[in-house]
């Protein structure tokens, strides 16, 4: 077994399913103590049983900057650290541009880009030399989805923030990369579509439009995140990952 993160601190917000419980189990099968944030106290024990004894879980809601600021004091308390930092915590809500509500724009950006934001700012105090943040974007922050304008501004935002927060960290020894998922096989998913029957025709639909005609796997964006983390990206910085079967390349 792999052991690249052994000793080593990794917070993954948003680790409770999904994308993040998946690196979550990943960083702990390498040997690393993990922290994983959440909303929900009962999802957060569930996911926390899940990935084993390497595993804490701190309830923090990331779209409030006092909750996000508790969860640096807990860890800080708990553990000392932060070696590696997955701002993975991310709501998915779709609209057309005309039923948009402000309550819906500010919803979205609060966690999908002020939580990304400040879940980084608050984390840095604890972060060293040799430590790795990685952002979970979207491929939707680079192809035009229909009533995904609010979502694909938020992942767009996430894109650039790994650009403009690469440079501003390089010389504190701090790699700062993107992930941006094409079409995942997660619960999140679900959001797209309403009912059983409509959420199978659109994963049909999604997967004859993709180069490998399929959906890609919680697993395989783990895989990435756990790579862009390690020390074999060591010399990479600022760049973006996709994971979407050729999607946004042909």
């Amino acid at each position: 077994m792999a052991t690249r993160f052994e000793g080593q601190v990794v917070l993954v917000t948003g680790g409770n399913s999904g994308l993040g419980l998946a690196s979550a189990k990943a960083f702990a099968d390498e040997g690393a103590e993990v922290v994983i944030s959440g909303r929900d106290r009962a999802k957060l024990d569930a996911a926390v049983a899940e990935i084993g004894t390497k595993a804490i879980g701190i309830v923090a809601d990331v779209s409030r900057v006092p909750d996000i600021a508790a969860l640096m004091r807990e860890i800080e308390s708990r553990k000392g650290r932060i070696d590696v930092l997955f701002a993975n915590a991310g709501i998915a809500r779709f609209a057309s541009i005309d039923s948009v509500t402000e309550a819906d724009w500010d919803g979205l950006m609060g966690t999908n880009l002020k939580g990304l934001y400040f879940t980084v700012q608050q984390a840095l105090p604890l972060m060293r030399r040799g430590g790795a943040i990685v952002l979970n974007a979207s491929l939707a922050a680079s192809k035009g989805v229909p009533n995904a304008s609010v979502y694909s501004a938020s992942k767009a935002a996430t894109r650039s923030l790994g650009r403009s927060l690469g440079a501003e960290l390089v010389d504190r020894g701090i790699r700062v990369n993107v992930v941006s998922p094409g079409p995942i096989d997660t619960p999140i998913f679900e959001t797209f579509a309403t009912g059983a029957d409509e959420v199978a025709a659109t994963k049909r639909q999604w997967s004859g439009d993709n180069p490998m005609k399929r959906f890609g796997t919680a697993g395989e964006v783990a895989r990435a995140v756990l790579f862009l983390a390690s020390t074999e990206a060591s010399y990479i910085t600022g760049i973006e990952l996709a994971i979407d079967g050729g999607a946004a390349s042909f």
